[in-house]
């Protein structure tokens, strides 16, 4: 089969992927028909209806600001449901036998207010209560699981009453214990068999392999070769007679899963998570303003290691759609149709295909979290006098005035923590623009906890690394803006000093200073200064190694405060409950000076 591994951050691009996936279809339209070209299924043995979705991430009572009407889990349960009864029991012009399997692939919850809640009432979590409640056959283990430590992801899985299999062909997690009894149970598999309607069917799992640079595994052990431990689990269930396989990857990008199908043989369908890609076909209904943002038609469809062809879903997260890939197989186990009727389902309370809310996760998950937000919602923390500008456009590729506060608060906390914690006194702060996640610009006036939650959700614990040297020092800095042009997470927002760029020059060497805000010069003209070295603050995500900031082996302590906790703490204390626009100018106070 040759080598088959896929390596972290392997990705074609995206107008490539889209030529590619354009000719592919083309080429192989006449050999995969749609079901209406086969008479509806003229040689189709068995009907399976795979209805799968992705990156949930905790956005449980709907698909935010202005779509209040759209998403949500209680709506999703109802629509699952319905398209599950559907698939078994209606559709009457399939000829043939029909099944049904649900499957999520990954990321299926995240740090923010939603989640906060479960985790100040423990388990069951509320995300977890609504995967319950839907009798899940497969759910794979994306890199949100493990940003709370193994430990949070152990009482996710015992949240269940009886927990599906939760898969990934890659991970290890026999040293940690909690996770490797319920490997031991058979709960934690690199891959399971769904016996529906008379038909097993594979399915394996998949996780990124950079999970240990964007995520806290701890002493999980993921394999970076990828397709080969796909490929050992698919061989496995052919060897027990298994025709009918589908790969659930959180690979972080269709793309991905694209060139990963060429590496792969005997797979039938792959799904894609982590990449939040829209795929849909004309006429189908989106939300609104998703139009605009459709990356391809529904199913993509790829070429295995063999040239046999095989479709590739995925779709957006946040509980928005259900997707529903209904595929014919003959006797043999080869797919010979997929039906017209294949696309995403928009999870709608309004318009035709509006479906109400399931009472039962309405009550159970619903209910509670919005009781429980409205708490944070109501509780001023502090006056802005400016506007905040949180956009991911701007935090991961610019100064931003919300990024020069919030860094300003692990400087500020980490200040104030030293001296209990043996520390010395940071005189610097980094905080990664990929771990500020409202997204928005937050006008001026009150700021509310819940707003602080939606700033920085992540659970990143503010840590102080002493005794950096000048030259890692500086490759800090060139890792933090080694990608500005891909609007890439690693881009810092700053505090205590200031930094000049070129990002016209080549990843590695864009640093042309960097001055302490007493007027220490730490880089001059691209080189190092010869110095004292610097205490850095941050967050313990970075300072482990995250987004690949290559702190190495110098060791850090975390100070027993989360980011959320200390911009709450600095809003009230270290700012009086007042954030100026004189401290905090939109645009930003020239701390980051991108020279062209």
């Amino acid at each position: 089969m040759g080598d088959r591994s896929i390596l972290p951050g392997s990705v074609l691009t995206r107008g490539r992927v889209s030529l590619v996936v354009l000719a592919v279809a083309a080429l192989v339209a006449g050999l995969v028909p749609s079901a209406g070209a086969q008479q509806r299924g003229e040689r189709v043995d068995y009907w399976l209806t795979v209805l799968h979705h992705n990156d949930g991430e905790s956005q449980l009572l709907n698909a935010g600001a202005g779509l209040e009407d759209y998403g949500g889990v209680a709506r999703f349960a109802t629509l699952v449901k319905q398209l599950r009864k559907e698939a078994t029991t209606g559709r009457s012009e399939l000829k043939g036998r029909r099944g049904a399997v649900l499957i999520s692939s990954g990321d299926n919850y995240l740090a923010g207010p939603e989640f906060s809640v479960s985790l100040r009432k423990g388990p069951p979590f509320y995300d977890a209560i609504t995967f319950d409640l839907l009798d899940y056959d497969a759910i794979t283990i994306g890199n949100h699981e493990f940003d709370f430590g193994p430990d949070v992801f152990a009482d996710f899985i015992e949240s269940f009453g009886d927990p599906p299999p939760f898969i990934s062909a890659n991970l290890d997690v026999s040293a940690e214990p909690r996770l490797a009894a319920l490997a031991d149970k058979g709960i934690i598999v690199g891959a399971t068999v769904v016996r529906e309607r008379g038909e097993k069917i594979g399915i394996v799992g998949a996780t990124t392999p950079a999970l240990r640079s964007i995520s806290s595994p701890r002493d999980v052990v993921v394999d970076p070769d990828v397709a080969d431990a796909i490929q050992a689990q698919v061989d496995a269930l052919t060897a027990q007679g298994i025709d009918k396989i589908i790969v659930s990857s959180h690979l972080q990008s269709v793309e991905e899963d694209i060139e990963l199908a060429g590496l792969l043989d005997d797979v039938d369908i792959m799904i894609a998570g982590g990449g939040d890609e829209l795929l849909a076909n004309p006429g189908d209904l989106l939300l609104p303003g998703d139009e605009a943002d459709v990356y391809g038609p529904y199913p993509l469809l790829a070429d295995d290691v063999d040239g046999d062809t095989v479709p590739i879903v995925t779709g957006r997260g946040g509980y928005t759609y259900v997707g529903e890939l209904i595929v014919g197989f003959d006797r043999d186990g080869e797919i010979v149709a997929i039906a017209d009727e294949s696309g995403p389902n928009r999870v709608s309370g309004v318009g035709p295909d509006a479906v109400a809310p399931d009472r039962q996760v309405q009550r159970r998950v619903v209910d509670p979290v919005t009781e429980a937000l409205a708490g944070l919602a109501e509780n001023v923390v502090a006056t802005s006098q400016v506007d905040l500008d949180g956009r991911r456009s701007v935090v991961r590729g610019t100064e931003s005035n919300e990024g020069n506060l919030i860094a300003d608060s692990l400087l500020w906390q980490a200040t104030q923590l030293a001296d209990e914690f043996g520390v010395d006194t940071p005189q610097v702060a980094l905080q990664n623009g990929g771990g500020i996640r409202n997204d928005s610009i937050i006008p001026a006036g009150s700021i509310t906890e819940l707003q602080t939650f939606d700033m920085v959700p992540f659970p990143n614990f503010v840590s102080v690394v002493e005794d950096v040297p000048r030259d890692v020092f500086l490759a800090l800095l060139e890792n933090a803006y080694s990608r500005i042009e891909f609007g890439d997470g690693r881009f810092a927002q700053i505090a205590g000093f200031r930094v000049v760029v070129d990002p016209s020059a080549p990843a590695g060497d864009r640093v042309v200073s960097a001055t302490l805000d007493d007027g220490t010069a730490l880089v001059t003209g691209g080189a190092v200064v010869p110095g004292d070295p610097i205490d850095v603050a941050t967050i313990d995500f970075l300072a482990r190694g995250g987004d690949d900031y290559p702190f190495g082996d110098l060791p850090f302590t975390t100070l027993g405060v989360v980011q959320q906790q200390a911009l709450l703490n600095y809003l009230e204390q270290g700012l009086g409950g007042v954030i100026t626009a004189a401290d905090y100018p939109l645009g930003g106070e020239g701390r980051i000076d991108l020279t062209p």
